[in-house]
């Protein structure tokens, strides 16, 4: 879990964003997110957006490489 030392010579706004930082390096909220039972109807949509998009690049990289051959 994320924490950091406030020094006494730091503002709150320092520390909330050195706090932030280290949230999003050690992926806290993604994983908290990934782990929740019910996704919204938004969450569903990017998802499948993002698969489709895996999907095409895939498509397009097997027939290049089809072609490559021939």
């Amino acid at each position: 879990m994320p924490g950091i030392k406030v020094k006494e010579s730091e503002s709150f706004d320092e520390a909330y964003r050195k706090f932030k930082k280290q949230t999003d390096r050690n992926l806290v909220v993604t994983e908290c997110r990934a782990r929740r039972f019910f996704e919204s109807k938004t969450e569903k949509r990017k998802k499948q957006k993002i698969n489709a998009k895996k999907k095409m690049l895939k498509r397009l990289y097997m027939l290049r490489r089809y072609e490559s051959r021939l």
